[in-house]
């Protein structure tokens, strides 16, 4: 697929809205999608006109995580999310609001882009999950966005889990701001842009330095190294084949 067919980029009233479209991978972080969404990234940052960052998707699912095809039967030092904490740091230190509509599912990496934004809207029926675990996998380089997000006990259980959870959920351990109804989702996202727009770009980008608390730069390469070896692990492989062909993975027990 042409990287330039999984996201679309759009500029209108100072906000600039990238749009993953790729629903026949689930909006997957695959090559083509990082790609893209860095370059899409980058010319937003840069051009004067764009005021916030909107992040939306088209399909049932906001983002899957990582393509688990192209991680199959990688080394350590191959697989594709060595790229990601680059994403998840400009995201993080956007100098411009970034918001993050999430109308269906996110899953694993996914959660972490999302985690990333600095306003989360959700719609009614979304949902969520850290899936790592069962696939044999760790939220390591994501844990860089999402524990200083939420309520550290409420994401120790669902870290652990891996167990999917609603927008309710998400809302009341702080990985969601505001969660809508769902034909309201795009009412709600234009009055939020609106409203941040309406913020003189300087003071918005000094407020971000200041909320950040002085953590700009992620801290992830002992985070990345783990993400990586266990993408490439025995048990990473076994969870990303029983994912693949819609079974069980061998470790979990039968019965």
């Amino acid at each position: 697929m042409d990287d330039d067919e999984v996201l679309h980029v759009t500029v209108d009233r100072g906000v600039a809205t990238l749009t993953l479209d790729s629903p026949t991978d689930r909006n997957a972080l695959s090559r083509a999608m990082r790609a893209r969404l860095r370059t899409a990234l980058a010319d937003a940052l840069a051009d004067d006109a764009v005021r916030v960052v909107r992040l939306d998707h088209t399909g049932r699912v906001f983002c899957s995580g990582m393509d688990l095809r192209e991680a199959a039967g990688g080394s350590a030092q191959e697989q594709g999310v060595r790229e990601f904490p680059e994403l998840l740091q400009t995201i993080w230190s956007a100098p411009k609001p970034v918001v993050a509509v999430v109308r269906g599912s996110a899953r694993a990496g996914g959660v972490g882009l999302l985690a990333a934004c600095d306003v989360v809207l959700a719609g009614r029926s979304a949902t969520f999950a850290f899936s790592e675990v069962r696939l044999g996998l760790v939220p390591a380089v994501i844990s860089a966005v999402v524990l200083p997000r939420m309520v550290r006990h409420v994401a120790h259980r669902l870290m652990l889990t891996g167990q999917v959870f609603d927008a309710a959920t998400a809302l009341a351990g702080g990985l969601v701001d505001l969660v809508a109804a769902d034909d309201e989702v795009d009412a709600e996202a234009a009055g939020l842009t609106g409203e941040l727009t309406a913020g003189a770009p300087s003071a918005l980008a000094e407020t971000k330095r200041l909320l950040r608390g002085g953590q700009e730069r992620l801290d992830v390469d002992e985070l990345l190294e783990i993400s990586a070896r266990r993408f490439a692990g025995e048990e990473g492989q076994e969870g990303i084949a029983a994912f693949r062909d819609k079974r069980r993975p061998r470790w979990v027990p039968e019965g």
